[in-house]
């Protein structure tokens, strides 16, 4: 009775390591980018659909939340912090409308149902990662103008390498989902 006792208490402690360690992991990713202007290119949307595949829609939506809310208060964890500024003012910059598509790219990934059907998965991963570009977009027209060619500044840089990692992903699918068993 007393380990049904210790599990039940820990699993909250589970889920609260599992998220620190998601932060970490979606911070290091945002470090790893290629500059473009006037949103970098990073491997956080790999992070983020592997995040909603292996912690499931809960974890993975606390977890990116907890991301951003790192990011508010002036932790270091977006792409471009500390050079170009932190906290709120780094946060409503040009890259908020992607940084907001993430809850809904972690969300979608995270509650899709996965079979054996490559191609279908991998049409569900591009639905998810859309919202990060159709977030990011519309922030970014609203920011800078919708004069300017946003599609060609917030997406078009982008989606080669994008169809590159949603493959790794869409390939790497049964064993990313065996992590949940885990969690």
């Amino acid at each position: 009775m007393e380990l049904v006792k210790t599990i039940k208490q820990s699993k909250p402690l589970k889920y609260v390591f599992f998220a620190l360690i998601g932060t970490i992991i979606l911070a290091i990713s945002s470090k790893l980018r290629i500059p473009f202007y006037p949103v970098p290119m990073t491997m956080q949307t790999f992070v983020i659909l592997f995040i909603g595949i292996a912690y499931g829609w809960k974890l993975g939506l606390a977890t990116v939340t907890l991301y951003l809310f790192e990011g508010i208060i002036g932790l270091p964890v977006f792409s471009g912090t500390p050079e170009k500024g932190v906290g709120l003012v780094y946060f409503t910059g040009p890259t908020m409308g992607y940084l907001i598509g993430f809850l809904a790219a972690v969300f979608l990934a995270g509650t899709f149902n996965y079979d054996r059907n490559i191609i279908k998965n991998f049409f569900k991963l591009i639905f998810a990662t859309s919202f990060i570009y159709i977030l990011g977009m519309l922030w970014l027209g609203t920011l800078i103008g919708w004069e300017k060619p946003i599609f060609k500044l917030g997406a078009q840089p982008f989606l080669l390498a994008e169809l590159f990692k949603i493959l790794l992903i869409t390939f790497a699918l049964s064993k990313i989902r065996k992590i949940r068993d885990f969690i």
